[in-house]
């Protein structure tokens, strides 16, 4: 039998997002997913602190770091993915379907370097593919409905869900933005729901629910999901969710850092190309009533 993973959290209250490093104790091989850039939008700065604590945490450990893996193209935070293969040469991976995402946003951004094709990446993983970790057999999930390219990752018994599904207390990601669908949603639900109750499902996000929990949470499991999740638990038909689903999204408003994290993230994490002056811009697209 092989050993499980070692996995890290590292979470990132600013934008309550949480990365992982997932090593295989055997090798040493080790892949980080979602990693984090320190972005402060009102001053335009950016650190590497967050990705910089992932890789001393690596480094005392002795892995080496061959994967960086991105669960969608994050619309609330920048990504540190280009970072962390600067310092390792891990090759950025995402779900096959950031095409559709990069083609819904180029003309918005009227980003015309931004390639369509998803070549920004090293590689693009299709729904059931397999690759390793070392010794570690992983599997790729498509998991659409909160964005068209959402994946999640199975390594042994831990899957790391993206934005698709949240604590059992906060329920379930918004599935408003551009190509995304809370009837896809929800069967990409059922599709984590189908695992065996004890497999381990870790969160790309937590937030603290109005009543209850008081401390940050990303680690449930399917059995808890199905039994106590708000949104989805056992029991709530497709159209129930989809109503439900639909009318929550419409409260909501865009996230902060929407506009950037898209621009940086459908470029694998890269900054959008310096203009005549050296800098680079980010684009704010005004439309006027």
């Amino acid at each position: 039998m092989s050993a499980k993973p070692v996995i890290d959290a590292f979470f990132d209250e600013p934008t309550n997002t949480i990365s992982y490093l997932v090593a295989d104790p055997e090798t040493g091989h080790a892949a980080v997913i979602d990693p984090v850039l320190d972005y402060d939008h009102k001053s335009g700065k950016g650190t590497v602190k967050s990705a910089d604590e992932i890789l001393a945490k690596a480094a005392a450990a002795g892995y080496k770091i061959e994967w960086v893996l991105e669960t969608h193209v994050h619309a609330d935070h920048l990504s540190g993915a280009p970072y962390i293969k600067l310092k390792t040469g891990a090759k950025v991976a995402i779900g096959e379907r950031i095409r559709e995402v990069q083609k819904i946003f180029r003309p918005v951004f009227n980003a015309m370097d931004v390639s369509g094709d998803g070549s920004e990446f090293d590689r693009l993983f299709k729904d059931g593919e397999a690759f390793s970790i070392g010794n570690l057999k992983a599997e790729v999930l498509a998991t659409p409905g909160h964005t068209p390219a959402c994946v999640s990752y199975k390594i042994d018994d831990a899957v790391f869900v993206g934005d698709t599904l949240f604590m059992p207390d906060y329920g379930t990601a918004r599935a408003d933005f551009p190509g995304g669908d809370a009837r896809t949603l929800y069967h990409s639900i059922q599709k984590l729901m189908a695992m065996p109750r004890n497999t381990r499902l870790f969160m790309c996000h937590d937030y603290l629910p109005k009543e209850g929990r008081n401390h940050y949470a990303w680690e449930t499991t399917v059995g808890e999901e199905l039994d106590r999740n708000v949104h989805v638990h056992r029991g709530i038909s497709e159209d129930e969710f989809v109503v439900m689903r639909t009318a929550r999204d419409s409260t909501l408003s865009a996230p902060l850092l929407l506009l950037p994290s898209i621009q940086v993230n459908m470029r694998a994490g890269k900054l959008p190309p310096a203009e005549s002056d050296g800098v680079h811009y980010l684009k704010v697209p005004v439309r006027l009533a």
